[in-house]
């Protein structure tokens, strides 16, 4: 629904995953406050979107992508790479891979001690991300039970998230799992129960065919929720040092309680710099009054990257052909889609393979041992991976021109806790110009040597026996085996995975890297508070739209109990 009323108790900016959250957990709290939701994009209520074995087609949608890059890299032969960020309702949950994996219970007790509040450990986010889920562990075909095999315990079965595994695999996607194992990488049967180690079917978000996104959190919603659609935030309104609104193109909208941003790393920080909130420097040079000098906003920014191996594969161990190569099956498929979400696409596509693993020659090498020891010591913690490995992407989507023959499968490594550390800045005083988008990927000599390490295991992977017997030739990968070749590759074809954190870091009170407190306020400001991926101080090893919708159900928590909302 949507409303001219200008007045309500909390306005929140973004509808991702953290935004939606958020809003309907307040909005769901037994006082039942007048909460506004404002996004910035469209409603993308477009039934085709939910198409499970389409969801890697979405970010090309420009209606629901910012489209942005990132600056020339440095250590990327000098690349702008791109830089996708979700656009309308439902935020990058509506464009994303649509794997759905929680990270590592290390993570999390990392958090809560870093910013010294047993809030955010294991223990708490792992009975939220419980109450978000309802979990189907269903396994179509015993022989597949290898791969994924849950405990029912670690998931949940009433939330608003409908997650799981794909009814109908490809029947190639067991050769790839089975050639990790054949490599000494063991088996994981559920990445969700807070050690992702190991090879595993992904669970999805998605269920039954059809896509999940957070737009789902608001379904059933009471009436006090107002969302507002087609309205970007251009800056906070503020009376002092306290926020009172939030000022759109053409609006006012005010709170009188809170306002909170929840329009991801890369934009809550341009919202709040516009709003004279930030580092004095970069404020002054383009103009805009300092209100708040916090240096910290726009520094630490943390991301994924990843690489792809690609192999051209015998067509006698896959029928992709049959569907790729036919426009008419792909259509009639469609429309068995569009009468029952059953059929063809939601088998290709739809499962794939992931793994987080650990690895002796990065922990052996030179670079590892010169980090900082608190770094080496939770890099060694049980629970947390040097890099992922998936299997199954289905890149002649992102690729579409380079693949006539759908007889391939394309692996990929993930870097995993990279020590580069980048930072997004002011580039105009248009307050609807985005930042500049600095990640400096590789730019740290430790993610140079992983990354070299990472793709030498995926190499091996590849060899195996069994698995190479079928493999015809290699499509996409490095020259050779040698050191330069592989980190040459990674400069080349290095892509992010789009998990932007840190920009706007919680930290401990006093904290000189921190913008927010724990409970999730911004220093110096009173009655505006940031929930999303950007106040997160931990880059959660996983995909990290699951780590926005715990940060938004977290952010409900703290301030229903602030307010005592659920007061009768």
């Amino acid at each position: 629904m949507e409303s001219t009323k200008s007045k309500y108790d909390f306005v929140i900016v973004g509808g991702g995953p953290a935004g939606c959250a958020l809003a309907a957990g307040l909005a769901k709290s037994a006082q039942r406050p007048l909460v506004l939701l404002l996004e910035a994009g469209g409603h993308n209520d477009d039934r085709a979107l939910r198409v499970d074995g389409k969801r890697w087609t979405t970010f090309m949608e420009e209606s629901m992508n910012w489209g942005y890059k990132t600056t020339p890299q440095e250590h990327c032969n000098g690349r702008e790479l791109d830089y996708s960020r979700g656009k309308g309702l439902g935020g990058s949950s509506a464009i994303n891979f649509g794997v759905y994996a929680v990270g590592a219970r290390d993570d999390y007790d990392e958090w809560a001690s870093g910013v010294d509040d047993k809030t955010f450990g294991w223990k708490e986010m792992q009975t939220r991300f419980k109450n978000l889920e309802t979990f189907n562990g269903a396994i179509t075909h015993s022989k597949y039970e290898k791969y994924a095999n849950s405990v029912a315990s670690d998931h949940g079965s009433s939330g608003g998230l409908r997650v799981g595994y794909a009814d109908d695999w490809e029947r190639d996607l067991p050769l790839s799992l089975d050639a990790f194992e054949a490599a000494g990488h063991k088996l994981n049967p559920d990445h969700n129960s807070g050690n992702p180690l190991g090879m595993a079917a992904t669970i999805n978000s998605a269920c039954k065919g059809e896509r999940t996104t957070a737009v789902d959190l608001l379904f059933g919603a009471p009436d006090n929720l107002v969302i507002v659609t087609d309205s970007s935030v251009q800056r906070v309104l503020l009376q002092g040092r306290k926020a009172i609104g939030v000022e759109t193109q053409g609006n006012q909208y005010f709170a009188s309680r809170d306002v909170i941003l929840s329009a991801g790393s890369l934009d809550t920080p341009k919202i709040l710099m516009h709003s004279g909130i930030g580092p004095a420097a970069d404020l002054e040079r383009f103009n805009i009054p300092v209100v708040n000098d916090l240096p910290a906003i726009g520094q630490g920014l943390r991301d994924h990257y990843f690489v792809p191996l690609v192999l051209a594969r015998n067509p006698g161990t896959n029928d992709r052909n049959s569907f790729f190569q036919d426009p008419a099956a792909m259509e009639t498929a469609l429309k068995q889609w569009e009468d029952n979400k059953t059929g063809l696409w939601t088998r290709y596509g739809c499962q794939i393979g992931c793994g987080w693993f650990k690895s002796d020659r990065i922990t052996s090498s030179p670079e590892f041992k010169a980090l900082p020891a608190s770094v080496q010591e939770f890099m060694n913690r049980e629970t947390i991976p040097h890099y992922e490995m998936i299997t199954h992407f289905p890149i002649h989507f992102v690729l579409p021109d380079m693949f006539k023959d759908y007889s391939y499968v394309a692996l990929a490594a993930l870097m995993m806790n990279e020590q580069s550390v980048g930072e997004v800045r002011l580039q105009s005083p248009d307050p609807d110009a985005p930042l500049l988008f600095n990640p400096r990927f590789l730019e740290d000599p430790f993610d140079r040597r992983a990354c070299i390490e990472i793709y030498k295991h995926l190499l091996e992977v590849s060899r195996q026996d069994a698995f190479a017997k079928d493999t015809v030739a290699t499509l996409i990968g490095p020259a050779s085996d040698s050191d330069e070749d592989i980190l040459q590759f990674w400069k080349e074809f290095l892509s992010s995975t789009w998990h932007m954190t840190g920009t706007v870091k919680m930290g401990k009170v006093n904290a000189s890297d921190a913008a927010v407190d724990t409970h999730f306020r911004v220093r110096g400001i009173e009655n505006l508070r940031v929930a999303d991926m950007s106040v997160v101080p931990v880059l959660t090893n996983n995909h990290t739209q699951t780590t926005a919708y715990v940060t938004g159900v977290t952010c409900a928590e703290v301030l229903i109990k602030e307010y005592g909302l659920d007061e009768k």
